[in-house]
């Protein structure tokens, strides 16, 4: 990629905006004319001449709001322009893709749109992913996914990924972990079944199988993000906690009290290790996916009493 592509994409936005835009533009507004052949103006064109977006990484798109969306095209035309390149003496989508889909559905035949210079297919998917990314149109698996194409795609690095849609390198480190969950949990997470912070704490767990499980207590029960990460650092541990076991001292007669009063009610082994400045943690085995869920019912329910 060179440098002075590097330039033109860093401005973000501002690459997809009119320097001058009409406060209002509108299919009924006179400022709005036909296509002269220039070049960061904005004119109507064919609906039908505008062929789609190639690199869209929006993979879903909500029939209520795109509804919505054509009602209000309807009722006050297209107040701001889709951003369309030239290509074979038709116009490809940049941005816009659902203020053209309610366009369409609303019957118009013509559209206002931006006309900007995109030089290559590389930059034209730069554009479309932190368009997207920016405007917080994306869910968090298609933004994870957006970022992978920046970097698998367009050669960027994890920081040239920050850079370029102002967020941490962390941020877009945690996002990017999200596609190792197994698919279950992605599709979970793109319907808002579970959030963000759920994710991150299933990421952390081993098993893939444990991973399933746990998220499906999630969804049954609603466990909270801080129970998630408790389960996840437990089960992120076993050699450790088996360790720290065998090099402990003997516990003390209230310990020993307190840990045959929770193996009766858990119905399974529990110790009780103590620290110094009256600290401690209380480990609870299980043997099997089948005794984690019911321990997690039995926990569910304590919760609620």
């Amino acid at each position: 990629m060179t440098t002075q592509k590097k330039s033109v994409l860093g401005r973000g936005l501002s690459a997809l905006i009119p320097k001058a835009p009409p406060k209002e533009v509108s299919l009924r507004s006179d400022e709005v004319g036909v296509d002269t052949g220039g070049l960061g103006i904005v004119a109507r064109i064919d609906v039908d001449n505008v062929r789609p977006n190639p690199f869209q990484p929006r993979s879903e798109f909500d029939p209520e709001t795109l509804a919505e969306l054509t009602r209000s095209i309807i009722e006050k035309g297209v107040i701001q322009p889709i951003t369309v390149r030239r290509v074979d003496g038709a116009y490809q989508l940049v941005t816009g893709e659902r203020r053209l889909r309610a366009a369409q559905s609303a019957g118009l035949a013509q559209i206002p749109a931006y006309i900007i210079t995109v030089e290559s297919d590389e930059e034209m998917l730069e554009l479309a992913l932190i368009e997207n990314i920016q405007r917080d149109t994306l869910n968090p698996i298609e933004i994870a996914h957006a970022y992978k194409r920046l970097i698998d795609e367009c050669n960027l690095t994890q920081d040239d990924v920050a850079e370029k849609v102002g967020k941490d390198r962390t941020t877009v480190a945690n996002f990017i972990r999200l596609l190792r969950l197994p698919s279950e949990i992605q599709l979970g997470l793109r319907k808002d079944l579970i959030s963000m912070g759920h994710a991150r704490a299933l990421i952390n767990i081993p098993s893939e199988a444990l991973q399933l499980r746990i998220y499906k207590r999630i969804v049954k029960a609603g466990l909270s993000v801080r129970k998630v990460e408790q389960l996840a650092k437990s089960a992120g541990k076993p050699a450790e906690g088996a360790r720290r076991k065998s090099a402990a001292s003997p516990p003390s007669a209230s310990a020993q009290s307190i840990e045959e009063k929770l193996r009766q009610a858990l119905g399974t082994k529990v110790s009780v290790r103590e620290k110094e400045n009256g600290r401690g943690e209380i480990v609870i085995e299980f043997y099997s996916l089948d005794d984690l869920d019911r321990l997690l019912d039995l926990f569910a329910t304590i919760e609620k009493m």
